[in-house]
Parts: structure tokens; sequence; C-alpha cells
């Protein structure tokens, strides 16, 4: 009751209704309805002294009489519920309006949309879905895990739980996942609308890693191989914001009835699959989907099949291929590095950012969105993929780096330095594939020292190992300190650079140089 007194007197002072709402903390609504009560029992302010808070209530909100209450029609208010859950715009007053055709000694507009707020709080908590049919799918994964059994070792794995529920039905979807990987997340997901046979406009998942790279209350970075899921299915990620659960209070609900219902009742038994643990949880779902509402004659399969089978967008012809996305930069030897591989880009897109998109089969290399290249995914030993058109025809075309300057480079750290450099290239069928390992040796001279490089360099060409991973070894274990076994301890002389059609000469330089004085 001082809460009414409060919006009378501010009312009476002049204040709006929106000034009356934020100054009382209730909504304009309320404050609207006080003021029509008061109005109606001709009660204004100030107050009549004699006029206590028990009277002043039962003046605002007189108890209606059994004969009125009787005499009053109900409204099937499950049949209310799901008609506002239908796709297109039905409100509540447009229902009361076609119930008032046929009641029209039924309540007015405002009675009709209190009681039916009121039984819809009286409802169970899963019941009170808030989203038009096929709108929205919240998706996560629960907090509880399962176990697989390895029949031969007895070892056991923990696997992850993923759930989807619809925001209007509330029809749940549960599977064993290996992990919340990216790719078992999308995998999740298709199963996930092929179990449902459509999909939403919507998505919402919480700000996990795989779905969101960065949570950000009003602009977060959604994972791209997600977007082109969601493009893929024709429909929108919208992930909930950080530390708000009511913005996926349907699918929080939903995880909870998943590990009640579904994952408590399997806890005693012992899976040695994946297959056949998502067998039974697909038993137990099922259950739980057909079972009814507390106090309702529907369930979650009938509320689907009623309203949201056919709101739902169809399924693509073509089902989601997982594709992962890598930001990569092009090195000095025109190639781009993906899951331990090299694969080419054209020349002329050194130390450019790219992208590359990696399916099971295909490895493609986007420059701005635009494909620069294709390759057939590698998955032997390999290293590198290379098209000849990406490389330079000459070394007119590709200045900057080069065979001969690697070893001259080397050269002046030491001769050791370039002759492991020039042997390195040498063990290549095109010198620019051993350009990744004359750039590592770069890295350890600033490390290490050129000293030490040196001489691990020396011990590397005495034993053969000619690599940059075998210098490396030598310098984290100290080898380099220790003397080259006897008889291989010359210095050995500088090589010729490797023949090859791009490398240049001495020759060449001095005629560059007197081409640009004159």
């Amino acid at each position: 009751m001082r809460k009414i007194e409060e919006v009378l007197r501010l009312r009476a002072a002049g204040l709006t209704t929106r000034d009356i709402a934020g100054s009382v903390n209730v909504g304009r609504t309320s404050v609207q309805e006080y003021l029509a009560r008061a109005a109606a029992a001709g009660i204004g302010w100030p107050l009549p002294a004699d006029l206590d808070e028990a009277t002043l209530e039962l003046k605002l909100f007189p108890p209606p009489t059994a004969e009125l209450a009787a005499s009053r029609p109900l409204p099937d208010w499950l049949d209310v519920h799901r008609e506002l859950r239908r796709r297109g715009h039905i409100t509540l007053q447009l229902l009361w309006l076609e119930w008032r055709e046929s009641h029209p000694e039924g309540w007015g507009y405002s009675q009709f949309c209190l009681h039916y707020r009121r039984w819809l709080g009286l409802q169970d908590v899963v019941m009170r879905f808030e989203y038009a049919a096929g709108e929205r799918l919240f998706v996560d994964f629960a907090g509880d895990t399962m176990t697989i059994v390895d029949a031969a070792t007895g070892e056991e794995t923990i696997v992850q739980i993923f759930v989807s529920v619809l925001g209007c039905s509330g029809l749940m979807y549960v599977e064993a996942t290996r992990s919340q990987e990216l790719r078992h997340w999308l995998d999740a997901h298709v199963h996930a609308f092929e179990f449902y046979g459509g999909v939403s406009e919507v998505m919402v998942p919480d700000n996990l890693k795989s779905g969101v790279t960065r949570a950000c209350r009003y602009d977060p970075e959604v994972n791209p191989s997600y977007l082109e899921l969601a493009r893929h299915y024709g429909t929108i990620v919208l992930p909930a914001r950080a530390r708000k659960p009511r913005d996926k209070a349907a699918v929080e609900a939903g995880v909870l009835t998943a590990e009640r219902w579904v994952l408590a009742p399997l806890r005693n038994r012992r899976f040695f699959s994946l297959g056949e643990l998502n067998a039974a949880i697909r038993e137990r779902l099922e259950e739980v989907n057909a079972r009814k509402f507390r106090g309702q004659p529907t369930s979650r399969r009938d509320l689907f099949e009623d309203l949201e089978r056919t709101a739902m967008k169809p399924l693509p012809s073509v089902r989601y291929e997982f594709a992962e996305h890598k930001p990569v930069t092009a090195n000095i030897d025109y190639h781009v590095e993906y899951d331990g591989h090299c694969y080419s880009v054209p020349y002329r897109l050194v130390r450019q950012r790219m992208e590359v998109r990696a399916t099971a089969t295909t490895v493609e290399v986007l420059h701005r969105n635009q494909r620069v290249a294709s390759h057939a995914r590698e998955y032997g030993r390999r290293r590198f993929i290379t098209d000849p058109e990406h490389m330079p025809k000459s070394h007119r075309e590709h200045l900057e780096w080069t065979p001969s300057r690697l070893i001259e480079w080397g050269t002046n750290i030491a001769p050791e330095v370039g002759a492991l450099i020039g042997k390195i290239l040498e063990s290549y069928p095109h010198p620019e594939h051993g350009y990744r390992q004359c750039l590592g040796l770069t890295s350890l001279a600033k490390k290490k020292g050129a000293d030490r490089l040196a001489a691990a360099c020396a011990r590397a060409i005495a034993l053969n190992a000619i690599s940059y991973t075998s210098v490396k070894s030598i310098l984290q274990q100290n080898l380099d300190r220790v003397p080259v076994p006897a008889g291989e301890q010359e210095r050995l002389p500088l090589p010729e650079p490797p023949a090859h059609e791009n490398l240049r000469g001495a020759e060449y330089f001095a005629a560059a140089a007197t081409t640009a004085r004159a």
C-alpha cells in the first residue's frame, strides 16, 4: 500500500506515469492500474485521515462476489497460450476480442491479461515457453559428463553432453560427444537439426570458446566455422550475454531436465562405445519428450508437432561439411602452414595476412575473402604441396629473398652457418622449400649468439644432420660445446650454391650495380 500511496502523491504533484514508475520502481502498467482503481473508487490525494491501509486495499481491490465469479466464463488458457506461440502477429488483444465475440459478458481486456498471467505463473517452469514457434534454438553443453570404457584395456574416457532446446515447445535433443572441440560442437548441431527435421530462425549458444571466439555483451565475435554452419542452414547465431542466465533460461532448464531424467538413470550402466551411449540416451530422451507437463494434458512432443514442426525452416539439400578456419601469413617461400604441411600461394602474396579454410579433403586459402589457392589436403609425410603456377618465373619478380642471399647472410655470421644453409637448400627439389629452416637459424643466432650457432652448425655438418631441428637440438643439449669427433674437426669450405635457374652470382649483382649507377 505504501507504493500505491506514493503513486497517488506523485500524480497529485504533476509527475508523468513514466517518472512515477521510475521513482517508485514499478512498471508503468502498474502505475496506470493503481491510478485507474483510485479514480474508480473516488480516492485522491491527500488521503482521508481516517482511511487506514486495510480499508484502502479493500476499496482499490474489492473481492468479486461468488455469484459474479461463477457467472463469468473462463477461457481455455492452454489454447490461448498455444495461439500466442504460433507464427504471425497474434496478440493477447486479438485473442481477447475473439473470445469476447462468443462471451460478451466476459472479462474486459485488462482482466483477461491479468488472469492469463496468473495462470501462466502457476505452470511448470518448462511449460512457460516465451518464444514464437520455430524462432529460437538454445544450445549448450551440460555440466555433467558420462564415461565410456575401453573393452580391451578397461580405460575410461570422459565424454561431453550436448543439449539443445526449442524455445517454443521445449523439445530437447541430447547427444554425447568426444569433447567440446569445434568439430564435435558443430557435428552436434547438424545432428540436432536432423532430429528436429528443420532449422530455427535463431540459434542461442552460451559463450563457450567453440561457438564464440570473443565474449562481449554488445558485440560478441562468433567463430568463423560456426558462422559458416549458420549460413549453410540459413539461420542466425545470437550468443547469450555473458553472466546473463535469463538469456538462455530455456536451455538451462533443459540441461537440468537432461541431467535428472536422461543422464541420472544411466549412471550405473557401463558403455563401451559412443554409439552405444547415444542409443541409450535417445531412448531416455524419447520418454522425456513424450512426458506430459505437470498439470497439463500436453507434452513437449505434442507441442512440437502442433506448433513448431511446420514453422521451422526446411533442411538444405546438402549436409554441412565441417570446415576449420585459421589465420595465416604467407612466408617468404610463398607457402602457408596448416596442420604440419605447407601449401603454396601466389608469390605476390608473400607476407600477406590470409585465412585457411580446411575441410577433410580440401585446403583453400582466402585473401580478403577471395580464394587465391586450393589444394587437395595432404595427410602423409610430404611437407610441401606446391602449385607450379604459384612459383615466380624469375627472380626479377621475387627480389627480396634468394638462395644466394641466404647463403651470404649465413657466411657473414660464420662459414659453417653458410655451409649448412647451402646444404639445406641443396636438399630440396626447390630451394624455396628450405627458406623456413634458414629463417629458423636466424632466430637461433639472435637467441644463442653467433659463436654458439657456428659451433652447432659445424657439428651438424660433421654428423650429416642437415636440418634446423638438428641444430636446435644441439644447442638445447649444449653439444655445441663438445668437440667434434676426431677426423671431422676441419673447417669445411663454403660450398658452391646449388644449381637452380633462380640463383644469381656475383656477376649479376656487379652488372646490376653498374646499371643503377648509369
